[in-house]
């Protein structure tokens, strides 16, 4: 397995998306969805958010949209609810 290489925290993670679909995720599945950069590696962003957003990171699934732009789905661990980290960021 290669080593993955470091990258800057903001680098990865563009910008959280505050849809309704996101929103019903955060409430339901303690899920943030964040818009990623392309060639950021499911390391690489698990490592950004935990590092970016003192939580601890249960799960991240990966999709990069028609629109060529790509997308993660971070569900968190049960101590950390992802509405407070919602808050914080001004999504709510």
């Amino acid at each position: 397995m290669e080593k993955t290489e470091v990258r800057d925290p903001y680098a990865v993670i563009k910008h959280p998306l505050s849809t309704e679909k996101n929103i019903r995720l955060l409430e339901s599945e303690n899920k943030l969805v964040f818009e990623v950069a392309l060639d950021a590696t499911r390391p690489q962003i698990k490592k950004a958010v935990e590092e970016l957003f003192k939580v601890k990171v249960l799960r991240l699934n990966t999709l990069v949209t028609a629109a060529g732009k790509k997308r993660a789905y971070v569900k968190l661990t049960a101590e950390f609810p992802a509405m407070d980290t919602a808050t914080d960021l001004g999504l709510m």
